[in-house]
């Protein structure tokens, strides 16, 4: 079934979740699920979705991480996604689950026509919104495999765990527009995303991400500003996430 946005996330937060199994080639536990709510008027089928439900206390410990905190960074994620208006993360929530608290996203059937590996290769303009959306949110693991083709063009992007730390972490396969200019569009939605980390966003971010890393997304948006050009890899760290699929 597909869903409006809106609608998606009215589902996520309220619907009931019945655990389908379990997705082994996550290195997170990350369960497969039904997510259904009765219809509100007359002979309307009821809403339901497949979806993805990532319990905290299934989360890998990290070490450059805050345990129990990358739920938190995959709805932080989906914020800064709808902010830019470009709907690269599909809706996510954070609610109670089976077990315990976690991340519920919508699940995503991808187009299996098309080879995303190809189109990292040939640096399709749909990736460059995700590439730049990644370096505002400092992704430290955008492989290809978390990117998703759907039917119609759109590539969305999911697994944003490892996102806004306030230490350089930027690791991705979309390195095609580094250096390079920004464009004006480009520029005026940053500057309109940094103004809006002073308001509502922000506020929105702080209820998930601590106040040093709400401030450090605002220094990488002002930094894409004053040099006006993609990022570059750094040479002191790896540059690509590894395995890069």
């Amino acid at each position: 079934m597909s869903l409006e946005p809106q609608a998606a996330d009215g589902l996520l937060r309220a619907g009931r979740l019945e655990v389908l199994g379990r997705l082994e080639s996550a290195s997170n536990v990350t369960l497969l699920c039904r997510i259904s709510a009765p219809a509100t008027t007359g002979p309307e089928p009821p809403l339901e979705a497949m979806c993805a439900y990532k319990p905290i206390r299934g989360e890998a410990p990290l070490w450059d991480f805050p345990a129990g905190t990358l739920a938190y960074r995959e709805v932080a994620a989906r914020l800064v996604s709808e902010a830019t208006g470009w709907g690269i993360v599909p809706p996510t929530v954070l609610r109670d689950g089976p077990y315990g608290p976690g991340m519920v996203q919508l699940w995503l059937e991808v187009d299996p026509s098309i080879d995303v590996v190809e189109l990292i290769r040939a640096n399709a303009p749909a990736l460059r919104p995700i590439a730049l959306f990644d370096a505002v949110v400092n992704n430290g693991d955008r492989k290809a495999g978390h990117l998703l083709p759907v039917p119609g063009g759109r590539i969305h992007g999911v697994d944003h765990g490892v996102c806004f730390s306030p230490d350089p972490k930027l690791r991705t396969v979309l390195w095609g527009w580094m250096d390079g200019p920004l464009e004006e569009s480009e520029l005026a939605l940053l500057r309109r995303l940094h103004r809006e980390l002073d308001g509502s966003l922000g506020a929105a971010l702080g209820g998930l991400l601590q106040p040093e890393e709400v401030a450090a997304t605002a220094r990488r948006i002002e930094r894409l500003l004053d040099e006006g050009r993609f990022p570059a890899p750094d040479p002191g760290r790896p540059a690509v996430p590894w395995p890069w699929y």
